[in-house]
């Protein structure tokens, strides 16, 4: 089948680049309003052929936004008037909700699935584009309801053909989740990163001292602002919710230290120790029922 990939970067890029090799897509087109972008995602292969809009959805038997949220928003009711009768359209946003209200009310909603692979790096571009980034990651379907089930059906194959689980959930519990398990490590990592180069004007003597540790902590600033800043605004609710608690346990833990209490220094740390049974997906109980969590990479899953 035809696919044009709208946004042909890391997630877009990679996206074609599996379902060619799958042989699920016959023929992926790309549209990218960055000329650089354009050109080099024909260099490398990752499209059949880079053209507008108008062309390449009403020929596609899926469409597929991998565009910053905000653009998402903007763009998909437009990408709804222009499809085929049997098309679908899908996003990979971050953010559910607000895309999802532009478009409730659109009388092609039922050929829109909202989704979210939760898959990626730190890196940008259609150079960072990734064989197999999707294989053995978790996607998030969102409002299965509203769409049309043959347009859920071809999704969950496109999905299953990247090597894909799935999880279906509300768009509201989607927003509110990510925000606590993605949203808020990539802001710790911005933050992070501010607040050292801040202290540490010598940037040779960071690099020296930088362990591991650091490294994998602001491995996330290296995020595209571009992508992460409409995440954060759409998701803004959430995300000072979960900020707010996360504020809240910081300056908790400053006063520990600052106040010489060691005993519940140890305490605190022991029970943040927990994170490793549940990134384990191992439950405390045999009653409760598994969940599955990874590490992926600009994103983390619910």
């Amino acid at each position: 089948m035809n696919v044009a990939v709208v946004g042909v970067g890391l997630i877009g890029g990679s996206l074609a680049l599996d379902l060619k090799a799958a042989g699920l897509a016959r023929r992926v087109v790309g549209v990218d309003l960055n000329p650089r972008h354009a050109a080099e995602a024909l260099r490398l292969g990752l499209v059949d052929e880079m053209t507008d809009l108008a062309a390449a959805v009403p020929a596609a038997q899926i469409v597929v936004l991998a565009i910053p949220v905000d653009q998402t928003v903007t763009l998909l009711p437009r990408v709804l008037d222009l499809i085929g009768e049997n098309a679908v359209v899908t996003d990979m946003g971050s953010t559910k909700r607000s895309i999802c209200d532009a478009v409730n009310m659109h009388p092609r909603r039922n050929r829109y699935v909202a989704s979210h692979p939760i898959a990626g790096t730190e890196h940008s571009g259609p150079s960072a584009a990734l064989r197999g980034l999707f294989a053995g990651k978790l996607g998030i379907l969102c409002d299965i309801e509203r769409s049309a089930p043959d347009a859920v059906a071809i999704l969950r194959r496109m999905y299953a053909t990247l090597g894909m689980r799935l999880q279906s959930m509300d768009a509201l519990d989607h927003d509110r989740h990510v925000a606590y398990v993605s949203h808020i490590s990539h802001i710790t990592s911005f933050v992070l990163a501010t607040t050292v180069l801040e202290i540490e004007k010598n940037t040779s003597t960071i690099f020296d001292l930088a362990g591991s540790g650091f490294e994998s902590t602001v491995r996330l600033a290296k995020s595209s602002p571009d992508m992460w800043a409409p995440i954060f605004g759409h998701n803004a609710e959430f995300v000072c919710e979960a900020l707010d608690a996360y504020i809240r346990n910081i300056t908790a833990f400053r006063n520990m230290i600052a106040e010489g209490q060691g005993a519940a220094l140890l305490d605190t740390m022991s029970a943040a120790n927990e994170i490793r049974r549940v990134l384990a997906g191992i439950t405390s109980t045999p009653a409760q029922s598994h969940h599955h969590h990874h590490n992926p990479g600009h994103q983390t899953t619910p």
